[in-house]
C-alpha cells in the first residue's frame, strides 16, 4: 500500500522592491500577492495531478498555513491544518532577518553553497542538524502507522526541508544528483509502498 508525501516550501514573502531578508523562525511574514499566487499554483497542480491530500501539516508561521489554505481551497476541499514544531524553519541566529547582502559578506559565498549543497550549518547560526533529520525519519514513520496508505502534504521553509532527503536513506548520493535547496512554492513527491523504511524520490524542486 503506498503512501505519498508531498513536501511543499510556502510562497514567496518579498515583492521584487523588497530587500530580501534571511527570514527564519523568528520572523513571521505572510504572503505577498506572487506567493498567494504560489499558494494556487498548487492547488492546481495537485488537483490536476490526483494528488488531493488526505492529511495537511504546517508549521506555525503565517507563510506556510496560508500557502496550505490557499491550495486547498483551489483544489475545492476542506481538511484540518495542522500545526507541527518540526516544520518551523531553522533559526538563523544572529543573521537573522538581516539583508541578504550583510549575510553574504559576514559568512562568505563559500558558506553559502555549502549550505545550500550539503546542508552545512554557517557559523553563527542556531541549527541543529541531526535533530531535524531524526525528527523526518521520526515523521516518515508516524505517517506511516497513523496515515498508510494516504496523500499527506507538508507545507514548511527552506532550511527544513533540505533535510527531507534523508529519508531516502542516501542523504550523499541524492544530494550529489539535487539541488536540495527548494525554490519557493515548490513541489516534492515521495512515495513509500511498506517495502522499506526508506522513500522513493518521485519528483523534487517541481514548479506548479
Amino acid at each position: 500500500m503506498k503512501t505519498t508525501l508531498l513536501i511543499v516550501r510556502h510562497g514567496n514573502t518579498f515583492t521584487p522592491n523588497d530587500i530580501v531578508t534571511r527570514v527564519g523562525k523568528r520572523t513571521d511574514l505572510p504572503l505577498v500577492q506572487s506567493g498567494i499566487e504560489q499558494g494556487l499554483k498548487l492547488g492546481a497542480y495537485l488537483k490536476t495531478n490526483n494528488l488531493i491530500p488526505d492529511v495537511v501539516y504546517v508549521s506555525h508561521l503565517t507563510r506556510t498555513k496560508q500557502t496550505a489554505s490557499y491550495a486547498l481551497t483551489n483544489i475545492g476541499i476542506t481538511r484540518e491544518i495542522i500545526e507541527d514544531t518540526l516544520f518551523d524553519e531553522i533559526d538563523y541566529g544572529i543573521d537573522e532577518n538581516k539583508p541578504e547582502e550583510e549575510v553574504i559578506a559576514r559568512l562568505g559565498k563559500e558558506a553559502l553553497e555549502a549550505w545550500d549543497k550539503d546542508a552545512i550549518v554557517p557559523d553563527g547560526w542556531k541549527v541543529n542538524p541531526q535533530e531535524i533529520i531524526d525528527g523526518w525519519k521520526e515523521f516518515g514513520k508516524r505517517i506511516q502507522n497513523q496515515h498508510k496508505g494516504k496523500t499527506v502534504l507538508v507545507v514548511t521553509s527552506n532550511g527544513i526541508a533540505r533535510f527531507a532527503p534523508y529519508l531516502t536513506g542516501d542523504f550523499e548520493a541524492f544530494s550529489k544528483q539535487h539541488k536540495i535547496k527548494l525554490s519557493t512554492g515548490a513541489l516534492c513527491c515521495l512515495t513509500n509502498d511498506d517495502s522499506s523504511e526508506n522513500w522513493i524520490v518521485e519528483g523534487w524542486n517541481i514548479k506548479p
